[in-house]
C-alpha cells in the first residue's frame, strides 16, 4: 500500500513543482548555454530500481567533456563558476524531477549510483536494497553519503529498504531540510 502512495506522492509533486519552478529552470538553462555552449543538461547513466540502468538528469555545472567519477571523486574536477552557484544552492539536481515524474526514481531512496560502483551495486544485490527504487535524497545522503564507505551506504540503504515507511520519509525529508540550510560546501 505504502509504494502506491509513495508513487502517487512523488507523481503529484513532481508535476506541481516543474510548473512552479519551470521560470527557474528556464533561466538557469539559459545562463549555462550562455556560460560555455552545449546542452544545459547532463545526462548519466546510472543503477536503478532492480539494478536496471536509466538516464539520471542534472544541470550541468562542469564544463563540456568532463568526465563520469563517482560521488567522492567529485572533488578533484573542474566546476564552472555559475556551477558552483548551482551545487551550493542544489538547483543542479531539479532537473531530477523529470527522472521523478518518469519514474526511474523517487523522491526519497537509496541515490543512484553509476554503473562502475561494482562494489555498491553488490552491496545492493546481496541486502536487497537494489529493489527500491533510487531517490533525489535519502537515508545515506542525510547521515553524510558522500565520504562513506560503499558498506555503510549499503547498510544505509538496507535499513532504509527494511523500514519503508511514511514516518522515515518525513524524517528524511526534515533532515534534508536542515542539511540545505547549513553553510554550503566550497567547490
Amino acid at each position: 500500500m505504502y509504494p502506491t502512495f509513495k508513487r502517487l506522492f512523488d507523481l503529484t509533486t513532481s508535476i506541481i513543482l516543474l510548473m512552479v519552478l519551470f521560470p527557474l529552470l528556464l533561466v538557469t538553462a539559459l545562463i549555462i548555454i550562455a556560460q560555455d555552449g552545449g546542452n544545459p543538461i547532463f545526462k548519466q547513466k546510472r543503477i536503478g530500481e532492480n539494478g536496471k540502468e536509466f538516464v539520471f538528469f542534472k544541470f550541468r555545472s562542469m564544463p563540456i567533456n568532463t568526465p563520469n567519477v563517482q560521488s567522492n571523486e567529485v572533488s578533484k574536477l573542474k566546476i564552472t563558476p555559475f556551477g558552483k552557484l548551482l551545487r551550493r544552492t542544489n538547483i543542479d539536481e531539479l532537473p531530477q524531477l523529470l527522472n521523478i515524474l518518469n519514474g526511474t526514481m523517487s523522491f526519497i531512496g537509496p541515490r543512484p549510483c553509476i554503473p562502475s560502483q561494482l562494489e555498491l551495486i553488490t552491496l545492493r544485490q546481496k541486502n536487497g536494497s537494489i529493489k527500491v527504487r533510487p531517490g533525489l535524497t535519502g537515508w545515506a545522503q542525510v547521515n553524510s553519503y558522500d565520504f562513506m564507505s560503499n558498506i555503510a551506504k549499503a547498510d544505509f540503504d538496507y535499513f532504509y529498504f527494511c523500514n519503508m515507511s511514511l514516518t522515515l520519509d518525513v524524517k528524511i525529508v526534515l533532515k534534508t531540510l536542515t542539511y540545505l540550510t547549513k553553510k554550503p560546501p566550497t567547490y
